[in-house]
């Protein structure tokens, strides 16, 4: 009965964070602003008052086709959504096939896939914001609040937590995740460090 009413609990705790990643989405993929950021063309000096950032993350998905045709992992259409302060746009990621060895004990993406670079350049206010990142065909979405420092290219880099791999229980340390079982939940470093 305890492993039935666990089981029913996690359940009901997955679902409730996709049903919480929809209505993000859903809620930021229309720009309600269009003055919060300019995109960053050349490299000219930061006018005092504001900070540029680079936005940047690589993950790697499945190739196309192998689930169903419907499927557009491994194509141009799979996009990122990057909302700040209610300005939004989705990026088109750099499309590159990958057959990668791994390249330790546990490399969650060695294999034959799809390796996708996503990064946007733009200069914005100094200070705090709003930040909602998504992977809306795979309803991921996370919102931040970040504090950008004047005069300053800062990094945010997103970085995927894929799945992990069916089988045998094994302990934490060597539990073994795949590009190949989808991404789980984006993790977000600024300058470094994890927010």
């Amino acid at each position: 009965m305890k492993k039935t009413s666990l089981l029913l609990m996690l359940s009901l705790m997955v679902l409730s964070g996709c049903a919480e990643s929809s209505a993000l989405i859903k809620a930021n993929s229309t720009s309600l602003r269009t003055d919060v950021y300019e995109e960053l063309i050349n490299g000219a000096t930061t006018p005092q008052g504001f900070a540029d950032l680079r936005v940047t993350t690589t993950l790697k998905t499945h190739k196309p086709g192998i689930y169903s045709a419907k499927d557009i992992h491994g194509t141009p259409d799979y996009k990122l959504l990057l909302n700040i302060d209610g300005q939004a746009v989705l990026l088109r990621g750099n499309l590159q096939s990958q057959n990668s060895e791994s390249s330790g004990l546990v490399d969650p993406e060695a294999g034959d896939g799809i390796r996708y670079r996503f990064s946007k350049n733009i200069r914005l206010k100094a200070g705090t914001h709003r930040v909602v990142v998504a992977l809306p065909d795979d309803e991921i979405a996370v919102a931040k609040e970040i504090t950008l420092v004047e005069g300053k290219m800062n990094n945010l880099v997103l970085e995927p937590i894929y799945n992990k791999t069916p089988g045998k229980w094994r302990p934490a340390i060597y539990s073994k995740t795949s590009f190949k079982e989808g991404i789980k939940e984006i993790k977000i470093m600024l300058n470094g460090r994890e927010i």
